[in-house]
C-alpha cells in the first residue's frame, strides 16, 4: 500500500495521541495504537527491527535498512509521540492536578470505549476467548490494585523494570509507568535520568530495547495464531484498567517524591456521594458524567471515521 503526505500526518497524529495517553499513569499509549487502527502494523515494524535490519545498516545499505523497518511509518509515528511529549505532557500534568476528578473521568469513558471497540474486533466467540478475556481483566485489575514495593536497585532487577515496563507500554490498558511504580522504580529512574546517571539510563534502556524486541515478536505471533483469543486478553486488560481511572478517589498512604512533594501511593475507589461525606470536596458529578460521555463519543467517532489501516 503506497501511502500519501496526508496519511504520514495521519499516523502523526496518532502518535501524539499515543504520547498524550502515556503521559497519564494507568492509561496506555497501546490502547490509542489499537484503537486508531495501527496496532498490529506498530507490532510488526518493532519486530522487523532485528539483526538482519541492522546488518543492512551496517554495510551502509539504507535504503533496504529503511525499507526493511518500515521507516516512513515509524518515523511519522515517533515524531508525533515525540512532539506530544513536549507540548501536551505539562497540559495533561496540570489537568490531573488541578482537575482530577474531570479529566479521570474523560478517560474513564474513553477506555470504556476503547474496550467495546476492541471486543468488535473479535470474529468468532467461544470458551477460550471469554476465559481470555477474564483472564485479562483479572491480570490488569491484579496490577491496579497490588501496593508498591521496596525493590533492589542492582543492575539485573533495573534491566528487568525497562523490560517489564516497556512490555507493559505497548500493551492496551497497561501503563509501563505504573508498572515501574509497582517495581518501585519509577522515581529512582526518574532521578537518574534528572541528575544523568548513565549507568542506570544504559541498563534500563537496554532492558528496554531488548524486552521491547521480544515481547513484540511473541505479540505478533499470537496475533497471528491466536488471533481471537489476543485481542479478547486485550480488551480484557482494558476493563480492568477502569479500577485505576476511576475518577472519585480516597488516599489511604502518600510518598514523598524526589522534589519533596507528597503524592497518593495506595488509594481506593469510593462512591461521588461517599467522596463529598469524607473529603468534602465538590463531586461535580453532572460534569464527571458529562466528560465521561465525551471520551466515549470521542473513541466512538475516532473508530467511525478514521480511516482503517490495518488489515
Amino acid at each position: 500500500m503506497t501511502r500519501k503526505l496526508k496519511d504520514f500526518i495521519l499516523i502523526g497524529l496518532k502518535g501524539m495521541g499515543m504520547g498524550a495517553a502515556d503521559v497519564v499513569p494507568g492509561v496506555s499509549g497501546g490502547t490509542i495504537a489499537f484503537i486508531t487502527g495501527i496496532y498490529e502494523e506498530l507490532i510488526n515494524t518493532i519486530k522487523s527491527i532485528n539483526l538482519s535490519a541492522i546488518k543492512l545498516l551496517f554495510q551502509f545499505k539504507l535504503k533496504d535498512f529503511w525499507r526493511t523497518i518500515n521507516g516512513n511509518f515509524l518515523f511519522a509515528l515517533l515524531s508525533g509521540i515525540v512532539l506530544s511529549f513536549l507540548s501536551l505532557a505539562k497540559l495533561i500534568k496540570y489537568l490531573l492536578d488541578a482537575h482530577p476528578v474531570l479529566i479521570w473521568s474523560f478517560f474513564f469513558g474513553l477506555i470504556v470505549a476503547s474496550a467495546i471497540v476492541v471486543a468488535q474486533k473479535i470474529t468468532e466467540w467461544k470458551l477460550r476467548t471469554i476465559l481470555a478475556m477474564i483472564i485479562g481483566i483479572g491480570i490488569a485489575y491484579f496490577v491496579t490494585v497490588v501496593t508498591p514495593a521496596e525493590t533492589p536497585t542492582s543492575y539485573w532487577f533495573l534491566f528487568l523494570s525497562g523490560a517489564l515496563a516497556i512490555c507493559a507500554m505497548i500493551l492496551p490498558g497497561i501503563s509501563g509507568a505504573f508498572i515501574l511504580l509497582l517495581l518501585g522504580k519509577y522515581e529512582y529512574i526518574l532521578h537518574a535520568i534528572s541528575i544523568l546517571k548513565f549507568d542506570v539510563i544504559a541498563i534500563v534502556a537496554l532492558g528496554a530495547g531488548i524486552g521491547l524486541m521480544s515481547f513484540s515478536n511473541l505479540l505478533s505471533w499470537l496475533l497471528k495464531k491466536y488471533h481471537n483469543m489476543t485481542i479478547a486478553l486485550l480488551s480484557g486488560f482494558m476493563i480492568g484498567s477502569l479500577n485505576k481511572v476511576w475518577p472519585w478517589k480516597q488516599t489511604i498512604s502518600t510518598f514523598v517524591n524526589s522534589h519533596g512533594i507528597e503524592k497518593p501511593l495506595v488509594q481506593e475507589n469510593i462512591l461521588p456521594g461517599t467522596f463529598e461525606t469524607l473529603l468534602h470536596h465538590d463531586a461535580q458529578l453532572l460534569y464527571a458524567i458529562l466528560l465521561a460521555i465525551a471520551g466515549f463519543l470521542l473513541i466512538w467517532m475516532m473508530e467511525k471515521f478514521s480511516p482503517e489501516t490495518e488489515k
